[in-house]
Order: C-alpha cells, then structure tokens, then sequence
C-alpha cells in the first residue's frame, strides 16, 4: 500500500507540472498531444489484481481451532519461550498461548493445498490440540486429522473428508522471489476471518529470527497479526509463496513466512511417513567471530567453527575434528551456522558428501556419509560463542568434581567463580564451565592456565576451548583477552 500512495503523490505532483509545461510556446506547439494515461485507470488496475487474488484464494483460506489439551506436556523449545518474545507478553497470552476464546476453542489459519482436503498450517496452531475444527469460508465445518505435525519448521499437516473435492490454493515457486515483490495475507487475525492485506517482500532468507530449528524465512511487510499463523502468503498470481508462521512485536510491518517450496518437502514426507526424516553428521558447530577468525585462519562469517564432533557419528567416522571450520558443504559455501543445518538436513541419510574444513589454516578435503537425525534433539547447535574477556578463579577437576557436575571425564580446570564485569565475564565464562585447552593445549593444572594468561600482555587474547556441563553437555570455543591497561 505504501508504493500505492507514492504512485498517487507522484501523480498529484507530476499533473500540475505538465499543464505549466504544456502553457509555454514548445516548437512543436502544432502537433497534437499524446493522450495521457488515465491515472484512475492505474489504480483501478493494481484494485483488481489485488480483488482478484481475494476472490480466487479465501474459499481455500480455513480458519482452524481445537481444545487445547489440558493433559499434554509443556511443549517448550521451539513453540512457547521463542514465541513469547516476538509476539510480546500480552498478546502471546491472549491469543498464542491457545488461550480458550469464549467457547473454549483457541485459533488460528491454514491453507487447503490438495482437493482431497489437506491443509497446511503451522505446529504451533495445533500443538497439543484435540477436536481440530476446520471451518471454510461457506460456514462449512469439518472434523480434521492431524496426519503429522514438524515443531523444526513448526509445520504441520491436516486432513479433513469433503463429499466434494475442496477449493485450493495453487502453489507457487518461491526460490524465484525477489525483494520488492508485491505480497498479499489472508487469514484470520485476532479471530476476523479472512482478512486480507497487502505489502511486499521485505528481504528473504532471513534467519535468526529464533522461531524454529530450521528457519528461511521470508519477511514482509504486509499486515500479520496473531490469527494469521498457518495461513497463505501469496503473489499476484494468487499462488501461495509462504505460510505465515510469526512477527516481532516491538516493531512494525515485521511478519515472516515459511518458504512454500520449504514446506512443501516438509509436507510431502509427511504425508508419506508422517514424521521428517533429515541428514545428520554429529556436530556442534558454532558461527566464526572476528575474535575466533584469526586463530582458525579464516575470515569472519566464513565458515562455521566445529566445537565439538560426537562419538560414533558420521563425522568422526569421516576425520573431522573439533577446531575444524567447514568451509564447504556438498559443493556450496558455507558461511553460517543456519547455512550448514539446513545443507546437511536436506541430504538423504545414506548418501555421501563432500566437504572441505580448513585446518591448521590449510583447506583439508573431506567425504562424509550422512546419517539419519536421531529421533531425539540432537540436531547441529548453534553455540552463543564468547567475546572478550579475562578474570576467573578455577581449580583442578577432581573425581569429586567430576561426579557432582556430571561430566564423564576428570582432565580440566574447573571455574569456581567469575568477577561480575570482568573479563572473564565478558568473554562469557560461566561458574562450573570445564576448561579442557588453552592456547590449543590440553590443561589440567590451575597452575599452568595461570602461567599461560600471565603471560599475555595487555590487549592479547587466547583460546579456550570449554566444556558446558548441562543437559546438552556441550563444548565450545571462547576467546579470551586480557584487559588493557587504562
């Protein structure tokens, strides 16, 4: 809409200008002027394509409800904390949470994509739901059948049986888009059905946005509110290039959508399997800082850091080694953690592939065979690396130590406390963390870390590489700087 007002403003601006132009003596003052273009018959062109994809789509927009099943496990991860934080407080109670409207039903959207009655909608709409409803634009309700749901993606499938075949929404190519490009929401924000707005696609391939595992998402300023999860976003063709899955609250005109050749794939497994079966190599990878870069002999945002390879997978079998940066992935760059999750999860378990790391500052060729993901969450992890930092007490792991923090090893300096507003602090060091190398050397001593940090001067930093002791028990590199003098 806003390239709609500017249109009109230029028109309004451009109008007067001609008709002063058109009031002094041109040399071709005898030849008769071109028509104008009737600006309304512009307007009016943009209002039925817009009016057109309304008409076409919204019978295949449902609006979709369940009771929220009091019974159910909290399902946290992906669907409650992350969503709180971009939909706010307030609202996340009111409407996210499935908090029962008056008829104890909680809402939101999806698409019919197949005649046959399956639809496409988002996990968090009907995460711990009973007795899905689907209600078509015609006040038709049917019962629905989950046929599988994807917390990763936070996608989900449903089936409902029409006498009839059902209206549907045709599915677009949405590796074809491109920033500017026109974008039209339907769904039914804050329980108004079918509402339908317009903007454009802001950027694509956004990640980070902290709503899911695997995340690629298109950003549009077209109006998304909570309601308007699981339904379609489309283009001016009226084909579906996203389903609408979330929005930052603190800002305006901020909405994302799942890519719908994305969810897509995640439907068609599915329906087929009713689960999503991914590539897995056993890694904890971690992105590549500007502090970090220079120790691995890489630059920043090239590559992604190895902190740590898991007994029996597929990358130990292959030679990887924490410390290792995989630089390339089955023949593409990779140059963030998001870039890496998605390449090795879209490769069928089985199939083998080529990857480079750069080790030792030179580039070592590596052919990996991929494994199916486990069925627990053992995906890839981004790890929050360290920044700068220096000051820590720490003493020797002893089997004591060991067995109170649970960690299955007893080689390490343990941290005992760390100065608020320190340097230790600041690069990220926690009460409890293993320190297991410093400078790229194994330490078990307090005594030599203590030598080693002694001995840089003012400004100079080093490497730890730390083990977290925790549910996950992960490690990961830090780099930590020893405060210059004031």
């Amino acid at each position: 809409m806003k390239t709609l007002v500017a249109t009109i403003g230029l028109l309004l601006v451009v109008a007067p200008a001609a008709a002063q132009t058109a009031a002094k003596p041109r040399p071709n003052a005898g030849r008769p002027a071109p028509k104008s273009e009737d600006p309304r018959a512009m307007l009016r062109a943009f209002e039925d394509a817009f009016t057109s994809v309304a008409d076409r789509v919204t019978p295949a927009v449902v609006n979709v409800s369940g009771v929220p099943d009091r019974n159910a496990p909290p399902s946290g991860g992906e669907g409650e904390e992350r969503f709180r934080e971009y939909f706010g407080d307030e609202l996340y109670e009111r409407y996210f949470r499935r908090r029962p409207r008056e008829d104890g039903r909680a809402s939101g959207s999806g698409v019919i994509v197949d005649p046959k009655g399956y639809i496409l909608t988002n996990n968090h709409v009907i995460e711990n739901a009973r007795d899905i409803t689907v209600r078509l634009s015609d006040s038709r309700k049917f019962s629905a059948t989950l046929v599988g749901r994807d917390p990763k993606t936070d996608l989900a499938v449903l089936k409902v049986d029409a006498p009839a075949p059902l209206p549907v929404a045709e599915l677009a190519d949405s590796d074809r888009l491109r920033v500017g490009q026109w974008a039209i929401a339907i769904g039914n924000p804050f329980g108004l059905d079918r509402t339908v707005t317009v903007g454009i696609i802001s950027a694509t391939a956004r990640t980070r946005v902290g709503v899911a595992t695997y995340e690629n998402f298109i950003q549009t300023d077209a109006s998304i509110n909570p309601g308007n999860s699981g339904g379609p976003l489309l283009n001016l063709d009226g084909k579906v290039i996203g389903i609408n899955t979330a929005i930052v609250a603190s800002g305006q005109g901020i909405g994302f959508s799942i890519p719908i050749n994305e969810a897509r794939a995640v439907m068609r497994q599915l329906i087929a399997r009713g689960r999503v079966v991914r590539g897995w190599l056993g890694v904890v990878i971690q992105d590549v800082t500007d502090e970090l870069a220079g120790t691995f002999g890489v630059r920043e945002r090239e590559g992604v850091l190895v902190a740590d390879v898991m007994k029996g997978g597929p990358a130990e079998a292959a030679g990887v080694r924490a410390g290792d940066v995989v630089v390339e992935f089955g023949g593409a760059r990779i140059r963030e953690v998001p870039d890496l999750q998605r390449r090795v999860a879209g490769i069928a378990p089985g199939q083998s592939a080529k990857l480079t790391v750069v080790r030792d500052s030179k580039p070592v060729p590596l052919t990996v065979t991929v494994a199916e993901m486990p069925a627990e969450d053992v995906t890839p992890v981004a790890v929050e690396p360290a920044a700068d930092g220096f000051g820590l007490r720490a003493e020797a792991l002893s089997p004591d130590l060991a067995e109170r923090l649970k960690v299955p090893f007893t080689r390490g300096v343990v941290v005992l406390d760390v100065a608020s507003g320190g340097p230790a602090d600041a690069a990220g060091l926690r009460r409890g963390d293993v320190i297991l190398e410093v400078a790229r050397q194994p330490v078990s001593d307090p005594a030599e870390l203590r030598r080693v940090l002694g001995a840089l001067a003012p400004g100079e930093s080093t490497l730890l590489y730390v083990h977290r002791p925790g549910a996950e028990g992960r490690n990961q590199y830090v780099v930590l700087e020893r405060a210059a003098r004031p």
